[in-house]
């Protein structure tokens, strides 16, 4: 047995009283054959077939079982449709409705022990493939409230503690677990990414946002070393791909004495060139910085394409590959904008990858409405064709505190 009986009959009542439009139809549409017969019979007439109506009737391990009313020449007809719990779209649907990959096995071998988890995490398949977003939270809530305290665990290879009561030493074991897992993701994501828009597959405007809390500038735990470390690490492993990458930071803004950087970035520039990249000679990336890797500032002088040199005795100067650009951000004040050296910036770099690490390009407050009204739509465009191909963020209960840790959430790729 499946589902137990309590389990089965509110699962049936709820989705049948509250998800009929949302999940049970795009469901015998997407995924049995109702929908492709609707797809042929209305190719020549719109409305000749139409499924009007999906009740649930049961549920297994192997499917959801339905009875599909169909309209049909001004007669209704009802059909039974089973639909597997790992679906995919049938012909005819796969242009409306794009495949997800199956749910992991690990992950479904761990919830077998509770059904109602294994048949949740099988239907928030099905439904992000209808793009019934919204019902996703609603089937969790379902699992919660049907499989009491056992649904939702943590699995077994999941390291979890009580900061408070773990000892530094454990403390600092699953940090350090946690980060250089999160760090190496990022690195898959990042490198994905950038083979797919040189081959005119993705965007060439990435952005990333890393939140550890070492990192996460509102927080007292906020450390410039770490994100430097972290854009260090980015720029060798692009490198290390035969990469050109400039690391680049944003100058003062502002006009006469109202000028400045923000206090996040303040230094980092100079930080940057002063770090130990291991690129003297006889070290492990020696050569690798002035070469693979350069700094600069944001804005259009700063984007270096390929030169031939004239004289025989200077090398040619080789374009940069991929633009690294560390917390673009808005300013407080009167010209104190980053998107237009940014916009300038991404133009000048045409179709090589341009990458934000942790931007916000938010308008802030400044008087004469540079931030406000005048152009405010265009800067919203502009912040927005940025494509996240990594994020990362701690989950915290409501409100300012920033403990204890409950979780975090990642998305990995584009």
């Amino acid at each position: 047995m499946y589902l137990n009986e309590e389990q089965l009959e509110f699962s049936m009542a709820y989705l049948n009283e509250h998800h009929k439009a949302d999940v049970l139809l795009p469901f015998v549409k997407a995924f049995s054959d109702l929908g492709t017969t609707s797809i042929k019979k209305n190719m020549w007439i719109g409305g000749s077939y139409e499924i009007t109506d999906a009740t649930i009737v049961d549920i297994t391990r192997d499917g959801l079982y339905f009875e599909a009313s169909i309209k049909q020449a001004d007669k209704i007809k009802i059909e039974s449709v089973k639909i597997h719990l790992d679906s995919d779209p049938v012909p005819g649907m796969a242009r409306t409705y794009q495949t997800l990959p199956p749910c992991n096995p690990m992950h479904l071998d761990h919830s077998s022990r509770l059904p109602i988890d294994n048949f949740v995490r099988r239907m928030n398949r099905l439904c992000n493939i209808v793009k019934a977003y919204s019902a996703t939270g609603k089937m969790i809530q379902l699992g919660v409230q049907m499989g009491g305290k056992g649904v939702g665990k943590l699995h077994d290879e999941i390291c979890t503690s009580n900061e408070r009561k773990s000892s530094p030493v454990k403390k600092r074991y699953i940090m350090t677990k946690v980060y250089v897992s999160a760090f190496y993701l990022q690195l898959f994501a990042l490198l994905d990414a950038t083979i797919l828009c040189s081959n005119k597959q993705f965007t060439n405007r990435m952005k990333m946002t890393v939140m550890f809390p070492e990192i996460n500038a509102s927080m007292d735990s906020y450390r410039i070393g770490t994100l430097l470390e972290l854009a260090r690490s980015i720029a060798i492993k692009l490198a290390e791909q035969n990469l050109r990458v400039r690391v680049c930071v944003q100058g003062s803004m502002g006009v006469g004495i109202f000028t400045g950087v923000p206090k996040q970035l303040n230094g980092v520039h100079t930080l940057l060139q002063r770090m130990d990249w291991e690129s003297g000679p006889g070290e492990e990336n020696e050569g690798m910085v002035g070469d693979y890797v350069n700094f600069g500032f944001v804005g259009k002088d700063h984007v270096v394409n390929a030169q031939r040199s004239q004289n025989d005795d200077e090398p040619d100067i080789e374009q940069d590959d991929v633009f690294l650009i560390l917390c673009p951000q808005n300013m407080v004040g009167l010209e104190s904008s980053i998107i237009g050296s940014l916009s300038e910036m991404v133009d000048a770099a045409g179709d090589r990858p341009v990458i934000l690490l942790n931007p916000d390009l938010t308008d802030k407050i400044s008087s004469q409405g540079q931030q406000s009204i005048r152009g405010r739509q265009e800067r919203l465009d502009f912040a927005n064709s940025f494509e996240t191909i990594f994020q990362f963020q701690n989950i915290y209960f409501s409100g300012t505190s920033y403990f204890p840790i409950l979780g975090s959430v990642v998305k990995q790729g584009p």
